[in-house]
């Protein structure tokens, strides 16, 4: 089972938004080395809406290269389209991903029916676990729990990355599905929350710069330790906030770039940090110890 602080690892990129492969084998061995317990690879922060199709199929495939079976790999392969859905997941199984991470078809605004005919084709074409991702307020496209629920018995569709926030929501779907169903948070600032309600981890953003603090937070939270997880959060909060000053990823990118483990790349329509946001993310960093 796939638990714990799963990192929605960036895509690092040279200025001029190359990508940087010597620096994407830095971040995995970071992340091993930091505790990290699955690493997320093209998802909406490695900026899966601007890589190509060869680009998404080379960076999983050398994420699961250089992770060499030490933990478990996650790729998005999720698309508003199912037979690219498809595509994207197949590709994925035969890089050697360990799941995939399938976002709700985004600008197309599909009906509760609608997703659930794409994601039990996509789990029906292709025999490897995955994970449903609902993150409303970049999709327009809100999977409400019922149909959660409804797909939680599809053969191969073992979890979802709920994103909104909402704890009334996770609990209708914790109370909805098998305890085997992978409940996993998406909003870094209330994960822990979700996880002493019986969530399984969180895919962080948070964690691409503090994975050691989040892999501990998700350690205590899914033990019970209730008072510990929300002091650990509570010391987090300066950069849970600051991830979400501008649009994710440009904040985590510019606060990696400060912390030296990426370049500045990053591909348009996203530009780099803005100047009058970068005291604020620099104060938010050194806060809680990742900046000198």
């Amino acid at each position: 089972m796939i638990t714990g602080s799963m990192v929605a690892l960036v895509t690092p990129m040279d200025p001029e938004g190359a990508l940087d492969w010597d620096a994407l084998a830095k971040l995995v061995e970071f992340h091993i080395e930091q505790g990290t317990d699955a690493i997320v690879a093209v998802g909406t922060s490695g900026e899966s809406a601007t890589l190509n199709v060869s680009e998404h199929h080379e960076v999983i495939r050398r994420v699961v290269r250089q992770v060499n079976g030490r933990i478990p790999v996650i790729a998005g392969t999720g698309a508003n389209c199912t037979r690219e859905a498809i595509d994207l997941t197949t590709n994925a199984k035969g890089a050697g991903a360990d799941a995939c991470l399938l976002v709700t078809p985004y600008y197309n605004k599909p009906t509760q029916e609608g997703l659930y005919q794409h994601y039990k084709a996509i789990a029906e074409a292709v025999d490897i676990p995955q994970i449903l991702y609902n993150v409303p307020g970049r999709t327009a496209c809100d999977m409400l729990p019922e149909t959660v629920i409804r797909l939680s018995t599809v053969k191969n569709i073992i979890g979802i990355k709920e994103a909104t926030g909402n704890l009334e929501r996770a609990r209708q779907i914790l109370e909805g599905v098998a305890s085997d169903f992978l409940v996993l948070s998406g909003d870094d600032a209330s994960a822990y929350q979700l996880m002493l309600m019986g969530g399984k981890g969180n895919i962080s953003v948070t964690a691409n710069v503090a994975p050691k603090q989040m892999a501990q937070l998700c350690r205590l939270a899914m033990a019970g330790e209730a008072d510990q997880a929300k002091a650990l959060n509570d010391q987090l909060m300066p950069v849970h906030n600051a991830m979400f000053i501008e649009s994710n990823p440009i904040p985590v990118k510019w606060a990696l770039h400060e912390m030296g483990y990426i370049n500045t790349g990053i591909r348009l329509p996203l530009t780099p940090l803005g100047v009058q946001n970068r005291a604020t993310l620099q104060a938010a960093l050194r806060q809680c110890g990742l900046l000198a």
